[in-house]
């Protein structure tokens, strides 16, 4: 009987394989011959603003847990913002991590971490998924969003909009801005992204007791803004903070923080762990 994620048709993902390809190949050999230290300042500022803010605040928390609430102007906004991540389309995006949620080390998780580094970190993009190929599939993951136009017209034209940054960056600075802010910075944001699928499955160490092989690595969150605290995550997906120790720096956590005090964000969602730990401070307490 077919599975939903890991069955895959006879066929390569060529589109992936070129894009993917082709991002590496200008970042490893064209871009260190324009190579510039503000062409690296602009990387480095443009990758660690359009992923925790549009990426992990946002595509993930967000969208995808409906960890915390803001204002429909502000929620378009961010998700324009993500798009610019270039990290494909924002339904099938969210369709598919809540498939992985919901799989998570299973056989229809969509990057399964028990066949290896490599395949949970990228080469599980480079095969058809029927689950990628219908949209009725993935749809049924986003019901609250594929009935909103404006998400729907995000999602078809998500390549579109993601070019608008690196040739944006081409205007203001010329070629050195557009290979180190466009593709060193998408090779860049690529990777740390797909280690959150495959480092925080396979190594690291665990607050919690899960069903799937989730692990937390300072590292990794320190890259990805908070994501690396993984086990965590996985123990309570809906939380908008990731890190429960008070050494577990979650940078996303002080951004949604920063829009809960401004007003601008509500009904945010917190660890029960962390509730847990205050009850049992109390009881000894007495």
């Amino acid at each position: 009987m077919n599975t939903i994620a890991q069955v895959e048709k006879p066929r390569l993902q060529i589109e992936n394989i070129f894009w993917i390809s082709l991002v590496h190949f200008v970042a490893i050999f064209i871009a260190p011959f324009y190579f510039t230290w503000d062409a690296l300042v602009v990387c480095l500022v443009v990758l660690f603003t359009v992923s925790p803010i549009g990426v992990t605040m946002t595509y993930h928390r967000l969208l995808s847990h409906r960890a915390f609430e803001v204002p429909k102007w502000l929620e378009y906004t961010l998700a324009v913002f993500g798009t610019l991540s270039a990290q494909g389309p924002i339904l099938l995006w969210i369709a598919e991590h809540r498939l992985h949620h919901r799989y998570s080390d299973h056989d229809d998780d969509p990057h399964d971490s028990r066949k290896g580094f490599w395949f949970a970190h990228m080469t599980h993009l480079f095969r058809h998924k029927e689950f990628e190929d219908r949209e009725e599939l993935w749809m049924k993951y986003v019901p609250e969003f594929a009935s909103q136009p404006f998400y729907r017209f995000l999602n078809k034209y998500s390549i579109l909009i993601a070019l608008t940054l690196p040739i944006g960056l081409y205007i203001w600075g010329g070629l050195p801005y557009l290979l180190w802010g466009g593709f060193v910075r998408v090779a860049l944001m690529l990777h740390i992204t797909w280690f959150v699928n495959s480092a925080t499955h396979l190594w690291g160490y665990r607050n919690y007791k899960t069903d799937d092989n989730s692990r937390n690595i300072w590292w990794v969150a320190m890259l990805a803004a908070g994501e690396g605290w993984h086990n965590n995550h996985h123990y309570e997906m809906q939380s908008a903070a990731h890190g429960h120790k008070w050494w577990e720096f979650d940078f996303t956590w002080l951004l949604i923080r920063g829009l809960e005090m401004l007003g601008l964000a509500k009904n945010v969602k917190r660890p029960m762990a962390w509730k847990k730990s205050k009850l049992q401070a109390s009881a000894s307490a007495l």
